[in-house]
């Protein structure tokens, strides 16, 4: 973050765009993967909360709406909902302090909450220490309650309170922990340990240091104690303190309502819509063939408004349904190259040659479009022009010419290669592949083709095969090229055609292997899985495009 601060140079950021993992995400009780990837969404956050831009979208999968019943995309708004207007926070935290005028019973959780409200405004290291500080709070509460609990002898040997003070000091050095955690998290990624006798132990240990497991353990060992009537509320309290602790502030604000009476609670709301710094109401599903993408594909983007910004809740559509560009249009002028074969020059496609009888209609696929896919026959251009000429081409007249190289070890040795046309090479296909593939695109789709894969002793184990229809628009752009099989050839597509269906410009060049397979896809990330990880181009210039319409 302070190198980010560092490079910002005191500038400000009107916009942040990103995709960071939420899938890591899981409620209390259920078990963690432990990915090296678990803690982005978290520093996503606190790159919004620093650098507080006009407007932020955050795009995911789909499955994110559904997981765990809803529940994780509750959580992630609540946490978008956790970022506050440093400078209105002084106003709800007096707020919480004059509460305990008529909860005087309460002031010792109020304090916390006010504590909790307060590290919000902190920079990432005076946070950590504002942290230590809360826990040293709640344990010196503690230690003032443990004489009237326990006797002396009970009190250095009793393995209970021995939990309760332990518990304390994990907490207090969680800094030291988070650090020790994602050491151990590196490694253990970086020894694939998963699906084996090793990932159990690890996952174990990890959970043993997450805050929320050392506090249901101090809980633990507060009942096993059965403390008296008289101490209940004491314990209790500490108890509610440490939960306090690990909530977001959108439940400390739910948290603090228990405290207020109903002229109270309206003051509080007020403070509430003047403290959260975004707004949101849900996230937003975006389609990328409604943006001109020869693609079906589904994405959420969650899309924060600062307070002081136009409310932006959908992108909208820049094609009708009746418009969307096909993938005929997408990859017609590319279907020169066959099995095993590249090309580094565009050749001309003989469309009435190709499809001989079925030419027109063919050709009547084709419309001259807008950069955002809107037919447009007055200036438009082909989708497949779009692609070779550029829809950025012009706004950057100093950029290099287009180039290849295959690692950056060949980059810095100069070891470039500059093509017309790149990325457009063919896999090399055995001869039962692509009389397979050729009885799937005979006969439509993998499922109808089954019983004649088997008659002919061509069936295989991949559980799917999709055959592409040149007059609709393509399922998602995965990462693994054989999952398609082109509409015309019985090939898999190449990196050149996938980027198309995303809605690449063809001088988007992507670099080093073309896949990878094993271990190796923990170092390196080959072309295919660049294109199939992106976000749309055309998708991302509709988000930009209803941004600067809103944007003050």
């Amino acid at each position: 973050m302070d190198n980010l601060i560092s490079k910002i140079k005191g500038r400000k950021v009107d916009v942040v765009c990103g995709g960071p993992p939420c899938q890591s995400f899981s409620l209390a009780g259920k078990r963690k993967k432990f990915d090296k990837k678990d803690d982005l969404f978290s520093h996503y956050l606190e790159v919004i909360k620093v650098l507080q831009p006009k407007y932020f979208v955050m795009e995911n999968v789909k499955g994110i709406l559904t997981k765990e019943k809803g529940k994780i995309k509750e959580l992630i708004l609540k946490e978008i909902n956790s970022i506050l207007d440093i400078n209105e926070i002084p106003k709800l935290t007096e707020f919480i302090k004059g509460l305990k005028k008529t909860n005087k019973e309460d002031d010792f959780l109020l304090d916390c909450l006010v504590k909790r409200v307060e590290i919000e405004q902190y920079s990432e290291v005076k946070g950590e220490e504002a942290k230590e500080v809360y826990i040293k709070t709640i344990e010196a509460k503690f230690r003032k309650l443990t004489p009237e609990i326990v006797d002396y002898k009970t009190s250095k040997t009793d393995e209970r309170i021995s939990t309760i003070r332990h518990g304390f000091n994990l907490l207090i050095r969680n800094k030291e922990w988070e650090k020790l955690k994602r050491d151990i998290i590196r490694e253990k990624d970086y020894c694939n340990i998963d699906n084996d006798y090793f990932v159990d132990s690890f996952t174990r240990f990890l959970t043993e240091l997450d805050s929320n497991e050392i506090i249901l353990k101090i809980e633990e060992a507060f009942k096993q104690l059965k403390v008296s009537n008289l101490h209940k509320k004491t314990c209790n309290d500490i108890l509610t303190a440490l939960k306090i602790y690990t909530l977001n502030i959108d439940d400390c604000l739910n948290l603090t309502k228990d405290f207020c009476d109903e002229t109270q609670n309206l003051e509080l709301n007020n403070i509430v819509n003047d403290i959260r710094l975004y707004k949101i109401e849900a996230p937003f599903i975006a389609n990328s063939s409604d943006y001109g993408v020869p693609q079906n594909r589904e994405r959420v983007l969650f899309i924060g408004c600062r307070k002081d910004q136009k409310f932006i809740s959908e992108i909208p559509a820049t094609v009708k349904d009746e418009e969307k560009v096909s993938v005929f249009e997408a990859l017609y002028d590319l279907d020169f190259v066959g099995n095993d074969d590249e090309a580094h020059t565009y050749e001309v496609v003989d469309i009435t040659k190709q499809y001989n009888g079925t030419a027109k209609k063919m050709k009547s696929l084709l419309k001259e479009r807008s950069i955002n896919g809107k037919p447009n026959s007055s200036n438009g251009k082909t989708f497949s022009e779009w692609s070779k000429e550029g829809r950025l081409n012009g706004r950057f007249k100093n950029a290099s010419k287009p180039f290849y190289v295959k690692s950056t070890e060949a980059l810095s040795n100069g070891e470039k290669v500059f093509d017309v046309l790149h990325n457009h090479k063919t896999s090399k296909q055995n001869d039962d592949v692509i009389k397979r593939l050729e009885i799937i695109l005979k006969e439509g789709d993998y499922k109808s083709a089954q019983k004649k894969l088997d008659k002919c002793g061509l069936s295989s184990n991949k559980r799917n095969y999709n055959v592409l229809n040149p007059e609709k628009q393509s399922p998602t752009v995965m990462t693994i090229p054989d999952d398609y099989i082109h509409y015309n050839t019985p090939r898999a597509l190449t990196v050149r055609e996938m980027a198309r269906l995303q809605s690449f410009d063809d001088s988007f060049v992507f670099q080093g292997k073309r896949s990878t397979g094993g271990n190796k896809r923990k170092t390196e990330v080959p072309q295919f899985t660049l294109v199939g990880n992106a976000v749309p181009p055309l998708l991302a210039r509709a988000v930009a495009t209803e941004i600067l319409k809103n944007i003050k």
